[in-house]
């Protein structure tokens, strides 16, 4: 598993660092421009025009990599899928925003109705697989089953990961960086969880893409992954924590992708229930942190040195 790991992260990693110099510059001739909020921090005013939809370029690495590996490791097939679709909903979402100019994309009823889609796909596949909708309860040794609950919680558990994903996607470098740790996360359990690590290949392909991705979308950003690949990379999440039993661990390792939509959530609802009263300075929470003086560098590393922590702390809770 070691070695098939390690051949599917180089090549994610290697797709990844060439395709970006021939992907970036043809979305920058097709005009395929960020839009920045008028409303956000000042400082990103000056990204807008910055190429987006770059997803595509680590989304290509992970496929060329982790496919030749479906064989030998079927769980791969429904993540890569699940990953896959998604990414497929933010491009047509980006597509509609830059390219057509409807600054507001795919209508959220849309946009969830094709998610909710997506997301029974998944659900069907793990039921003809036989893979059960079990729970590893954390820091022991036990399974639970949901019973009749088992999949209204999935649908929850997809699409709410997959929304704390996108909004994680903020800063430049930040979605990338935290999820290169959860992928790693998911690669180092599946060497502990062995009979459920049938999809490592695709977790260490993962790490690889998005480490390359790095070069072009950390600080400052040459190229923002738009919601092409921040919604692909929430379904990554859920689906790899579905095939190996870890979905009450995402509030742990992912607890990043926690926060960003909890605040979202409660500055929405003070806001309503308060009459314009806001909790943070501005939500999601990486910006509550931008407006109060920390640079974007400083809260990538901080939000990322988060989930390394939380990370190990998952590790252990199933050694």
């Amino acid at each position: 598993m070691l070695k098939d790991c390690l051949i599917a992260g180089g090549i994610a990693f290697i797709v990844s660092l060439c395709l970006g110099p021939v992907v970036i510059p043809m979305l920058r001739r097709l005009k395929i421009g960020q839009t920045v909020r008028d409303d956000g921090p000042e400082t990103h005013l000056k990204k807008s025009g910055t190429p987006t939809m770059g997803g595509v370029i680590f989304l290509a690495g992970i496929v060329a990599a982790a496919l030749p590996f479906a064989d030998d490791y079927p769980g791969i097939v429904p993540v890569l899928f699940l990953s896959f679709a998604f990414g497929v909903i933010g491009f047509i979402d980006d597509f509609i925003k830059v390219v057509l100019k409807r600054s507001k994309g795919l209508a959220a009823w849309q946009k969830l109705s094709l998610q909710i889609l997506v997301t029974a796909g998944f659900a069907y596949y793990l039921h003809i697989s036989e893979v059960t909708h079990q729970v590893r309860i954390p820091f022991t040794n036990l399974l639970a089953d949901p019973g009749i609950l088992g999949l209204p919680i999935l649908f929850f558990v997809v699409l709410g990961t997959d929304t704390g994903t996108n909004f994680t996607d903020g800063l430049d470098g930040l979605a990338s960086s935290v999820t290169t740790v959860v992928a790693l996360f998911f690669a180092a359990a599946s060497f502990v969880l062995k009979g459920d690590g049938t999809a490592a290949p695709l977790a260490a392909a993962v790490a690889g893409g998005l480490i390359a991705f790095l070069f072009f979308n950390a600080y400052p950003a040459k190229v923002f992954m738009g919601d092409t690949g921040a919604l692909a990379l929430g379904g990554f999440v859920s689906g790899m924590a579905y095939l190996m039993h870890l979905q009450l661990y995402i509030p742990i390792f992912g607890v990043i992708y926690l926060a960003e939509v909890v605040s979202v959530i409660l500055q929405v609802s003070y806001f309503k229930l308060s009459g314009g009263k806001r909790i943070f300075r501005m939500a999601p929470i990486h910006h509550h942190f931008e407006k109060g003086g920390y640079s974007e560098v400083r809260i990538v590393i901080l939000f990322t040195l988060v989930t390394v922590i939380m990370s190990l702390f998952s590790l252990g809770g199933i050694l």
